[in-house]
């Protein structure tokens, strides 16, 4: 569990125990508060496929959107990740490599299903270089996320499938690819943070693997 929860949960459950002096109706509340804050935050383990040339998801969700789009005059391919406040919220880094940057821009908590959710909202930019390829990944606040959290720094090395931190409560993470790697999912597949490999490098044996031959323009969210 991440540490998150038993604070949250804690102080709902002492906030329980004070109103159970006044009506035992009252602490039904922040008991159930309390509770639900425990389960949120849950962690769990996930098998970290090692197939060399695979991405890993990111986060627990829905595929949304999987899109060739121009950035900084660049083609790439986003692959966009829903979740939801049943969702894992707990965040993974898709390749083993070095983290090179990490940007984080302020603006709006809209709703993260919507299209311009990944350029105007709240979130934090990081670039992975390893394992022969980049991968950027965005973890995008949404109309209940408030808080995005980020636990690695610029020149850490990370590990594919690595905990790197989380986005509390219903959020968004996008992908952006290198155009020649071959996508493996669709829109509305529910992928597992860590686990469900989205992608696979050009020329790896994953990548004989793929959904379809060509990533469509502006599918989806």
């Amino acid at each position: 569990m991440v540490k998150d929860g038993i604070y949250y949960g804690i102080g709902m459950f002492i906030a329980a125990a004070v109103l159970a002096w006044v009506s035992p109706w009252l602490a039904i509340v922040p008991l159930l508060l309390g509770a639900f804050f425990l389960w949120f935050f849950r962690d769990p383990e996930r098998t970290i496929p090692a197939e060399a040339g695979q991405i890993v998801s990111p986060a627990d969700g829905k595929v949304t959107c999987v899109a060739s789009m121009q950035v900084n005059g660049q083609q790439r391919t986003r692959i966009s990740i829903f979740l939801n406040v049943f969702n894992v919220h707990v965040n993974r880094s898709p390749i083993a490599g070095v983290i090179k940057q990490v940007q984080y821009q302020k603006g709006k908590f809209g709703n993260a299903m919507g299209a311009g959710s990944s350029d105007d909202n709240e979130q934090n930019i990081v670039t992975v270089e390893g394992e022969g390829q980049t991968v950027v990944f965005k973890q995008i606040a949404g109309l209940l996320a408030r808080r995005i959290v980020f636990t690695k720094s610029v020149g850490e090395s990370v590990g594919r499938g690595e905990r790197i931190g989380l986005i509390k409560f219903g959020s968004r993470v996008d992908m952006l690819l290198h155009p020649d790697v071959n996508v493996l999912v669709k829109v509305g597949d529910h992928v597992a943070g860590g686990s469900s490999v989205i992608a696979a490098r050009a020329g790896s044996a994953q990548s004989e693997k793929t959904v379809s031959d060509k990533v469509p323009t502006g599918v989806g969210a």
